[in-house]
Parts: structure tokens; sequence; C-alpha cells
């Protein structure tokens, strides 16, 4: 019998067992679908040229987190992608808001958007600047 049983093989589920694992315990993974991977995986069900993700796709913190870079999965294959907005918002009126990596985008089309937004998106992204650090440094810390 295993020490610890894990159920399901999404993102956490899989860290999880990992911790567990290389703190000396015998892990157990139980998953319900096909495959690992929760709510990261992806497939060509909808043409075979391109892939899409099931579920979410926009992970902010992942690439910060500690834990995932403790397990150094860069060098088991992981490559970090981007896409060229962060997410995008369409109205069926045909505006759409953007976030992207870049701030003067952002601004642009939020103030695009709605006036007055993209002055309000740099006031958020100055606080950030100050304080992203510290929260970062706080969302992170074991309890």
């Amino acid at each position: 019998m295993p020490d610890a049983v894990v159920i399901g093989a999404g993102p956490n589920g899989l860290v999880a067992a990992n911790l567990l694992a290389d703190a000396g315990w015998s892990v157990e993974v139980l998953e319900e679908q096909p495959e690992p991977g929760g709510a990261v995986r992806h497939d060509r069900g909808v043409h075979p040229d391109y892939v899409n993700d099931l579920f979410s796709s926009f992970y902010p913190l992942a690439v910060a987190s500690p834990v995932l870079a403790a397990l150094r999965l860069q060098d088991h294959g992981l490559r970090w992608s981007h896409a060229p907005h962060v997410l995008a918002h369409p109205l069926t009126d045909g505006r759409c808001a953007v976030l992207d990596r870049g701030v003067d985008i952002t601004a642009a089309s939020l103030d695009a958007f709605a006036a007055g937004d993209g002055a309000a998106w740099r006031r958020l992204h100055e606080l950030w600047e100050r304080l992203g650090g510290d929260l970062m440094d706080a969302l992170f810390a074991p309890f």
C-alpha cells in the first residue's frame, strides 16, 4: 500500500505527488481521464494542423512558482509558450479588449474599448511595479 494516494493527475496533483516522492514517500496517482494533464491538456481534435487547449490556457503565476521551478521541468522538455496577446475579450459588436505583455499596447486597447481605462491600467501597472515582488513572495511563501 502506498504512503499517499493522489486523486487527479492534473498540475496540482502531479506536483503534490512529485513533492511527496522527493520526500521519500511511495505515491500512487489515480486519474479518471485516459491521459494526465488535467486542465492543461491539449489535442488536435478541431483540426490536425492546430493544437487546441481543452480547458484553460492562461497560467500567469505558473512560471513564477518556486515549486514548479524546483521540478526543473525544462530539463524534461517543458517550453513556456506565449500567445501574441495574453488574452482578449471580443464582443459581438466587433470591439475587443486586449491584454498584452506590453503596457502601452494594453493601455491603448483598453482606452479604445472604454475611454479612461487605459490610464487606469497604467496606474494599476505602476502599483504592480511597486508591490508585485512582495506580493509574489507572499503568495508563494509556505504557510
